[in-house]
């Protein structure tokens, strides 16, 4: 995208406004996970409020389960009555407003994850994970294989929730369009002018 992904327009707000927005009402507390060298790029949630910035806690670039992995470890210090933290990419702008609700609903033990699909397809990084599962996905993320999403998840107690696709006038929009290249956000753009 030639830029950071969370600072990308789209109409008037950043993808990462369009998310914050999407998930605010949501949960109860919002943070950003971002590579520690990357704390001075992303400039804030579109509203003139900053984000608390959550950095990995492991060394070297392990992908989206090492963001997952802050996200409980941050979780278990600053909320440690909280079981389960929500995690979804940057780059969703149209999530579902009921994403949370639809995974509380199955998450219904501090073990259980919540993982989203739609149009058959897993959505693994949008997902609801359980704190108490930090140590195991800690050791997962220091074996020697490659840390994959859905390697880590096939060894827990995982439910699959399935989201519809939206009708709008452009045709179905699956709401976990993620935007990786100009053409994607070229056509998250039609869809906002249908789909706002």
């Amino acid at each position: 995208m030639g830029q950071n992904k969370a600072d990308v327009l789209l109409g008037p707000k950043t993808l990462l406004a369009h998310v914050v927005d999407r998930i605010r009402p949501q949960v109860s507390t919002l943070a950003l996970n971002v590579a520690e060298d990357a704390f001075g790029d992303i400039k804030d949630d579109g509203r003139g409020t900053a984000l608390p910035r959550v950095p990995d806690t492991l060394p070297g670039r392990r992908g989206p389960l090492a963001g997952i992995l802050a996200a409980m470890r941050h979780t278990a210090a600053s909320h440690p009555h909280v079981t389960h933290v929500l995690t979804v990419p940057v780059d969703s702008p149209f999530l579902p407003g009921d994403l949370m609700a639809r995974f509380a609903e199955v998450a219904t033990t501090s073990e259980a994850i919540a993982i989203a699909s739609s149009d058959g397809n897993l959505h693994p990084v949008c997902g609801l994970w359980p704190v108490s599962l930090a140590d195991t996905l800690q050791t997962f993320l220091e074996g020697p294989d490659e840390p994959r999403v859905k390697g880590f998840l096939e060894g827990q107690k995982t439910s699959v929730v399935d989201f519809e696709l939206s009708v709008t006038a452009l045709g179905p929009l699956d709401p976990f369009l993620n935007v990786n290249t100009p053409d994607d956000l070229e056509t998250a753009r039609r869809f906002l002018e249908t789909h706002p």
